[in-house]
């Protein structure tokens, strides 16, 4: 059987030649200091510089680094969270190769998860971004709050150390695209956050762009809300109760000695709109079922593993 480490460290990356090396000693470094035993595990989404060919280089130097290859790029949610679930520590360490997700503060993720806490996670103080993307995400923050099933923490991007029972519980939905960050709320386990200053991305060029990020968070609040589907329920809702008031409407006129032929049209209209939300919302309600019921499908195909022991 395999010595399993202390803590798995999983960097996802994709076009990080600049980096890779780079990440790999000041994780080293950082976890040299806890005393207890870890490995490193690349994930590469597709790289098309010479990450993949970097990263090799250092397995074969060093054993505790591992690399998987993924055979395409399978985004944001399944390649790095792909790689969580392969990891074999006890504790379970998720960062991002560009150094904005500061290796500084693995030891006290360390020292925190000895403590007993499930789950710490870093939080960024402040995001620097441009006008629309601040403002994306703020809407993104504030629909996760009114609609989801379970609240996300705000500047929380899955940089931290989880348990290995908390892995396991995530695993165990088989979510297609895995929103990790607000999984790891639903879980219910306990867990603390550190706060730091983002710094500067290191080297290489961000792979996001607006596009990508509101991918991300699209899907993200899909993941994490099945209350959306049900929106249009509460839509035809409101839109049925003036369609009663129109109705009403149009039986006061008629007493009144009044035109019912507006009230009459606007009854008609608005009871179409109720009927038609009211379909998609129980249409919505049967696609969360079968979206409880279908959840079983691999998150990505790999092109090769190396350093990987067979019982691992």
């Amino acid at each position: 059987m395999t010595d399993r480490p202390d803590v798995s460290v999983v960097i996802a990356c994709r076009n990080e030649e600049d980096n890779a090396e780079a990440i790999a000693a000041a994780v080293i470094e950082q976890l040299d200091t806890t005393g207890l035993r870890f490995d490193i595990i690349f994930i590469d989404n597709e790289s098309q510089d010479r990450t993949v060919e970097i990263i090799r280089g250092m397995c074969a130097r060093d054993p505790r680094i591992r690399l998987i290859v993924n055979t395409r790029n399978f985004g944001q949610m399944r390649s790095p969270t792909h790689g969580i679930y392969q990891a074999g520590g006890r504790s379970i360490i998720s960062m991002c190769a560009d150094f904005q997700d500061s290796p500084a503060l693995l030891p006290e993720f360390v020292r925190r998860w000895q403590a007993g806490t499930d789950i710490v996670l870093g939080v960024r103080a402040s995001e620097k971004s441009g006008f629309m993307l601040s403002v994306m995400r703020d809407m993104s923050y504030a629909l996760q709050k009114r609609f989801g099933d379970y609240q996300i923490i705000p500047n929380a991007t899955g940089f931290g150390i989880y348990d290995r029972r908390v892995v396991d519980s995530i695993r165990q939905l088989n979510e297609p695209q895995p929103f990790f960050r607000g999984l790891l709320v639903e879980t219910g386990y306990s867990i603390e956050t550190i706060e730091f200053q983002r710094p500067p991305r290191a080297g290489g060029r961000s792979n996001n762009n607006f596009f990508t990020l509101l991918d991300f968070a699209l899907s993200g609040l899909a993941g994490s809300s099945k209350n959306l589907l049900r929106a249009p329920l509460y839509i035809a809702f409101f839109i049925g109760l003036l369609t009663a008031i129109s109705l009403m409407g149009a039986v006061v006129a008629a007493f009144t000695g009044h035109s019912v032929q507006l009230w009459l049209f606007s009854a008609m209209l608005e009871g179409q709109f109720a009927l038609l939300f009211a379909g998609l919302g129980l249409l919505g309600v049967q696609v969360a079922l079968i979206s409880e019921r279908t959840r079983n499908q691999p998150l990505v195909l790999e092109h090769e593993r190396i350093n990987f022991p067979e019982d691992y």
